[in-house]
C-alpha cells in the first residue's frame, strides 16, 4: 500500500511539467508599445518596438536612480510587418516577448494607405490582446515613444497606456481598445474613431521645455474607409455626447464677452426616428447637468441656460453638418436606425450612396440643469 501511494506522488510530480518552463522577468525583453509606419513611395513597412525598463516603472518615494533610465526603442524596415519584426528577433536578448503589448500606434501613413491591411492583421494576431490600445499620431514615431511622462516618470504614465473604462476624462479625449474599435468599424453604419497623439513643447518646462503627450483630436472612419481627421474642439465635444465618464468645460458668453464658465457633466442623447422609410429621418433631444465654476459678469440664471442651450445646439448642429459633408455619421444616428428598420436598411444598401443628408436632422432639443452654483448667488 505504502509503495503503490510513493509511486503515485511520483508519478504526480513528473506530469507537473506546467511550470517548468517559465522564464524569470529579467530572462524577456518585455514589449509594451508597438509602433507602426509605412512609406508609400518604396512601400515598405517600418516596425518601432518599445521595451519596458523595469528601473523606474515604480512610483516609489524614495530610493528612485538619480540617473536618467533611457527608454529602450528597436525599429526595422520590412515589405510587411510580420518581416519588419523578425528583423528584430536576432538582435533582441533576452528575448522579446509580446504577451504584455499595451498600445498600438499607427503613422498618419499608415492611416491614409494601408489601414485595412494592418488593422484585419492586427486583429487575427493571437498574441495581441483585444484590449490592445490603438492609436495615431502624425509625429515621428521613435520621438512619441522617446516621451517620459512628469517627474521624468517611464513611458507607461503617458497617455500611449492610458485606460478607458476606469478614468475619468476632463477635457480629454477618452482611448478606444482593438476591440472596441473593430466593433464599430465593421458596422454597416456609424462611425468608428480612433485618438491621435500629439507631442505638446510648451504647457511644461523643468530648467527647460518638458515635452509631454496629450490627444489632439480624432480620426474618422465610415464603413471601414478612412473619412477625415477631426481637430480636438469637435473630437472632445463628440466624446462628450457620445462616451460615458467624459466631462467638459464649456463657455457661456453675452454679448460676445465671457459671461460665466460651467463644467457640464456626461449628457444623455435621445434619437427620434421620423416616418421617412428611405434613411434616417431623425430629430435629437439632449439633456445635461452643469456646475457653475466661475460668474465673470452678472447674468440671470434663465439667460445664462439659454445661452448655455444655444451654444450646445449650436455645436451639435455644426458637427453633423461636417460629418456630412465628409461622408461621416458623427453622432452615430445610423447605428440604431439599421437595427430598428432592417427591411429598409436593405433597400438603402443597394443605392451604395451615404446614408445622411443636411437637412434629415429634422430638430435639436437641449435641456441644461444647473445644480451647484460654487458659492455664488441665485435666486
Amino acid at each position: 500500500m505504502r509503495r503503490k501511494y510513493i509511486f503515485s506522488i511520483i508519478i504526480g510530480c513528473l506530469m507537473l511539467t506546467g511550470c517548468s518552463n517559465v522564464k524569470n522577468i529579467q530572462d524577456l525583453t518585455y514589449i509594451v508599445a508597438i509602433g507602426m509606419d509605412f512609406d508609400p513611395e518604396k512601400e515598405e513597412y517600418t516596425a518601432y518596438l518599445q521595451g519596458l525598463n523595469f528601473a523606474n516603472v515604480a512610483k516609489t518615494e524614495g530610493g528612485r536612480p538619480t540617473e536618467p533610465i533611457p527608454i529602450f526603442i528597436a525599429s526595422a524596415t520590412g515589405e510587411t510587418l510580420n518581416l519588419a519584426v523578425s528583423k528584430l528577433y536576432n538582435r533582441s536578448e533576452p528575448p522579446l516577448f509580446f504577451g504584455h503589448v499595451i498600445t498600438l500606434l499607427l503613422s498618419q501613413n499608415i492611416i491614409t494607405h494601408r489601414f485595412n491591411e494592418v488593422i484585419k492583421e492586427v486583429g487575427r494576431n493571437r498574441s495581441l490582446r483585444p484590449t490592445l490600445r490603438v492609436l495615431s499620431t502624425d509625429e515621428n514615431i521613435q520621438e512619441v515613444f522617446n516621451i517620459k511622462a512628469l517627474f521624468n516618470y517611464p513611458a507607461v504614465y503617458t497617455v500611449l497606456y492610458k485606460k478607458g473604462d476606469t478614468d475619468l476624462f476632463q477635457d480629454e479625449i477618452k482611448p478606444t481598445t482593438i476591440m472596441n474599435f473593430l466593433r464599430e468599424y465593421n458596422e454597416p453604419m456609424g462611425t468608428a474613431k480612433l485618438p491621435s497623439v500629439k507631442i505638446d513643447q510648451e504647457s511644461w518646462s523643468a530648467n527647460k521645455n518638458y515635452p509631454v503627450l496629450y490627444f489632439d483630436g480624432l480620426e474618422i472612419f465610415q464603413q471601414q474607409k478612412y473619412t477625415n481627421s477631426l481637430p480636438f474642439d469637435e473630437a472632445v465635444f463628440i466624446d462628450w455626447l457620445l462616451e460615458k465618464k467624459v466631462s467638459l468645460t464649456q463657455r457661456a458668453e453675452e454679448a460676445d464677452e465671457l459671461a460665466a464658465v460651467l463644467h457640464l457633466a456626461s449628457p444623455k442623447m435621445k434619437i427620434k426616428y421620423g416616418k421617412e422609410s428611405d434613411a434616417p429621418h431623425f430629430s435629437l433631444e439632449v439633456t445635461a447637468q452643469a456646475d457653475l465654476l466661475e460668474k465673470v459678469r452678472d447674468i440671470p440664471l434663465e439667460k445664462l441656460k439659454k445661452v448655455i442651450e444655444d451654444d450646445l445646439k449650436k455645436r451639435l448642429i455644426a458637427v453633423y453638418s461636417n460629418g456630412v459633408k465628409n461622408k461621416a455619421d458623427l453622432l452615430n444616428v445610423g447605428e440604431k436606425w439599421y437595427r430598428t428598420y432592417p427591411k429598409e436598411y436593405e433597400k438603402l444598401k443597394r443605392n451604395k450612396t451615404f446614408y445622411l443628408e443636411e437637412n434629415y436632422l429634422t430638430d435639436v432639443k437641449v435641456d441644461v440643469q444647473i445644480l451647484h452654483f460654487n458659492s455664488y448667488k441665485y435666486d
